[in-house]
């Protein structure tokens, strides 16, 4: 089993699913970094580390190439922008992505959720999507989503997924840190 005391937690800290990522490694004892930027305001607050000007622009890719792998168009404000380059340095630094929301009909996860998936496959990274629709876990193997039971075997993880966590949602986060870890102590 991992020593879960040198397992950390890179997110976002934002409401829903990154607060509840928090919330579990708080209560299993592990470390947290919640990724932000100046004039964010993410829930959890817990090993915050706010990104300067340059260490954002290190995350920076063009909103062209962004809206073209994720088969939308975003708007090129400031701070989408900056939400964007902000998931770049929570899965660049997490090797394991897991996630949760909903898997599209093209394969893309809907929301921003979806712009740190999409870093996970480019990085060939292990991943993981919790389903809220389907209530259902799936990885990303061999270049389709195949359903899964997924374990934490990482001592990095970059956790993230929707604002609007079902209660499904919360149980699956909870269910997979039990499965990997056992109960909290």
């Amino acid at each position: 089993m991992t020593d879960i005391s040198k397992i950390t937690l890179y997110s976002g800290g934002h409401k829903g699913a990154e607060a509840e990522f928090g919330k579990l490694v708080e209560e299993w004892h592990m470390k947290e970094v919640n990724i932000s930027f100046e004039g964010h305001n993410a829930e959890r607050t817990r090993g915050a580390r706010v990104l300067t000007r340059e260490e954002l622009e290190k995350g920076d890719i063009s909103m062209e190439i962004v809206s073209k792998l994720m088969k939308r168009t975003y708007s090129k404000t400031d701070k989408i922008r900056k939400i964007i380059q902000s998931i770049f340095h929570m899965i660049n630094n997490g090797y394991q992505v897991i996630a949760v929301g909903w898997i599209l009909d093209d394969n893309t996860v809907k929301g921003g959720t979806g712009w740190g998936v999409e870093l996970a496959k480019l990085f060939n990274r292990p991943l993981s999507v919790y389903d809220q629709e389907r209530k259902s876990w799936y990885s990303w193997e061999n270049n389709q989503w195949v359903e899964s039971t997924p374990l934490i075997t990482s001592d990095t993880l970059a956790g993230t997924g929707t604002r609007n966590l079902s209660d499904e949602g919360r149980q699956a986060l909870r269910d997979l840190f039990v499965r990997s870890f056992g109960p909290a102590a």
